[in-house]
C-alpha cells in the first residue's frame, strides 16, 4: 500500500501547498510513484501544477461525492512519476453537502484504499482549517507533515490541531503519526528566525526536519509559471531545501515502517 502524507496547517500562509508540490515532485524525480491530492478547496495545487481547473472532466469532488473513484480523477502530470488528482473552488460546496452525509469522515481513506498499489506516495494538500475536509485527510493518512512559519505567532492555533490529531488516533486511524514539523520562509539572517526555530525545537522534540525550507522569491514565483520550483529554478536555495527534504521524507518512512515492523 501507499505511503499517505497529509500535508496540513490549520493556518494560512504557512506554505503549505508549497511543499506538498515539491515534496511531491522530488519524490517523483527520486523514483517513487507520486500522487498529489489537491484537497484545498481553493485548488492552488491544482494551478500549480499548470492544470486549467476549468477543462476538468472529473476532480475530487466527483470522488468524494460517490460519483466516481480516484483514478477516474487522476490526471498525468508532464513530470515523470507524479500523477494530479485536481479539485476546484465547488469542492467547499461539496463539503457542506457532506454534513450530513453517511461516512462522511472516511471518503478519501474509502477512495485512496481502493486504489490499491498503483502508488509509492499519495501527499495530500490540506484545506488550511480544522474542516470535514481535513479530518478526512487525517483518517486517510498514516503521516502528518507539518509546515510551521517561521515567525512570532507560529505555535499559535497549532494545539488545536494537534489535539484533533489525537482525537483522530483515538477514534478513527490509531496509526497517524506527526511525520514532521517542517520550519518554512526562514530568513537566517534575522535573530526572530533563528528564535522561533529554536522555539519550534523545543515545542516538538525530536520531531523537527533537519531540513529547513528558506525564504526564496523563486519559490514564490514558482506557482505562477504552472511547475514545480526543480523545473522553474533547481539551482535556487528553494529548490536545493525541498530535493533535501524529500529525502528525509523517504529516510523517515522508511525507518519509522521498519520500527513498526521490528
Amino acid at each position: 500500500m501507499p505511503i499517505v502524507i497529509a500535508v496540513t496547517n490549520q493556518k494560512g500562509g504557512v506554505g503549505k501547498t508549497t511543499t506538498a508540490i515539491n515534496v511531491a515532485y522530488f519524490l517523483a524525480k527520486a523514483g517513487k510513484k507520486t500522487l498529489l491530492i489537491d484537497f484545498d478547496p481553493q485548488g492552488n495545487a491544482t494551478s500549480g501544477l499548470g492544470v486549467n481547473k476549468a477543462e476538468l472532466q472529473s476532480s475530487m469532488i466527483d470522488v468524494v461525492k460517490g460519483d466516481s473513484d480516484l483514478a477516474s480523477a487522476v490526471l498525468r502530470t508532464e513530470h515523470k512519476n507524479l500523477w494530479l488528482a485536481p479539485t476546484t473552488s465547488i469542492l467547499a460546496n461539496t463539503e457542506v453537502e457532506l454534513a450530513q452525509a453517511d461516512k462522511k469522515f472516511s471518503r478519501l481513506k474509502h477512495a485512496i484504499d481502493a486504489s490499491g498499489d498503483a502508488y509509492d506516495f499519495i501527499i495530500i494538500d490540506s484545506p488550511p482549517s480544522l474542516s470535514l475536509l481535513t479530518v478526512n485527510g487525517l483518517i486517510a493518512a498514516k503521516y502528518v507533515l507539518l509546515p510551521v512559519q517561521a515567525e512570532f505567532y507560529a505555535l499559535e492555533g497549532l494545539g488545536q490541531l494537534l489535539e484533533t490529531m489525537k482525537l483522530v488516533r483515538k477514534g478513527m486511524n490509531p496509526a497517524l503519526e506527526l511525520l514532521g514539523v517542517l520550519p518554512t520562509m526562514l530568513d537566517s539572517r534575522t535573530t526572530l528566525s533563528s528564535q522561533v526555530h529554536e522555539e519550534i525545537k523545543r515545542h516538538f522534540p525530536g520531531k523537527v526536519f533537519d531540513i529547513t525550507i528558506p525564504r526564496n522569491i523563486r519559490l514564490a514565483e514558482a506557482p505562477s509559471h504552472g511547475v514545480p520550483i526543480g523545473v522553474y529554478d533547481k539551482f535556487s536555495k528553494g529548490s536545493r531545501a525541498y530535493k533535501a527534504l524529500a529525502k528525509e521524507v523517504i529516510t523517515r518512512t522508511q525507518d519509522s515502517l521498519e520500527a513498526a515492523a521490528s
